[in-house]
């Protein structure tokens, strides 16, 4: 019998759901906005519960979320957001629902680090030993794969919560973190870009001055990534990323700031997603079967 996974993309947006067999077939899927926790875990669940008396029973559950999160598996509150803007998730427990009513083991993990490992395992990162998958939308977030396993320490990477220098041409926007102001989120996210400047990057003209602004922080992020982890590919997506022409920028941004110093591999090592849409929910699906014994 062909087992079966329950895949969950959590986002600050929208939950995307998933039934995907061991083939890596996706059997079913549903999409839901994401209101109060209470409502959206519960339609999630009620999702589930419908798309399992249809197709079979689970074997695992996976759930890619957007954080912060507590991955401590000793922790009291592991599997929970923990201190997040996200008006109302502060706290809430995204993997212990799942786990009570289906009786399956859960695994969670973020959604930039599910990303990264489903598209080090069948996408653009495919065969590359440290990958770094970055997405930028709504928030900006990174996650790092080495030897096939996402990197935890004390908690999870927060790339997007790096500070950049400023751009000489943008030091009067403060920046739209509640928590950091001016960090990499809070100067180059989507709120960010229409904060300043009343339109999403893509709906500004070609020669407006904002294309080469948010060039240079999300160069500036590859830039540090390399000189840390010097990883064979980054993956860059995300609603930002599709402005035409932006990832070019980044890339000739990133090879000035490396000043001809790193190994220059030019469009291998800056590249755009494979998986598109399904990268998170079969970064899902790579949870779940991690924890599939």
């Amino acid at each position: 019998m062909t087992k079966l996974y329950g895949c969950i993309e959590a986002g600050g947006t929208k939950f995307v759901l998933g039934i995907v067999d061991e083939e890596r077939r996706i059997r079913a899927r549903g999409r839901i906005e994401t209101r109060a926790p209470a409502d959206t875990i519960g339609e999630a669940l009620a999702w589930f519960e419908a798309a399992s008396a249809e197709h079979g029973p689970l074997a695992a559950i996976g759930i890619a979320s957007f954080g912060p999160l507590d991955l401590d598996p000793a922790s009291a509150t592991w599997g929970h957001i923990t201190r997040t803007a996200k008006p109302g998730w502060s706290g809430a427990d995204i993997a212990g629902p799942f786990a009570r009513a289906f009786g399956c083991p859960v695994a969670i993990d973020t959604d930039v680090n599910g990303a990264a490992l489903a598209e080090s395992l069948w996408g653009a990162a495919r065969g590359a030993d440290v990958a770094v998958y970055i997405t930028v939308g709504t928030g900006i977030g990174g996650g790092l794969v080495v030897a096939g396993m996402p990197v935890h320490g004390v908690g999870h990477p927060e790339m997007g919560h790096a500070s950049p220098p400023r751009h000489p041409d943008d030091h009067d926007f403060a920046g739209i973190c509640p928590f950091h102001g001016a960090c990499l989120e809070g100067l180059a996210s989507g709120p960010a870009i229409a904060a300043r400047w009343g339109a999403s990057l893509s709906e500004l003209p070609a020669d407006h001055p904002g294309h080469a602004i948010i060039a240079f922080y999300l160069a500036h992020l590859t830039a540090t990534l390399t000189a840390i982890a010097a990883p064979h590919r980054i993956v860059m997506g995300g609603g930002v990323l599709g402005t035409p022409g932006l990832l070019d920028r980044v890339r000739e941004q990133a090879r000035l700031l490396g000043g001809g110093y790193f190994a220059d591999r030019g469009e291998n090592v800056i590249v755009a997603p494979d998986l598109g849409n399904d990268a998170g929910l079969l970064g899902a699906f790579a949870l779940a079967r991690s924890v599939d014994l």
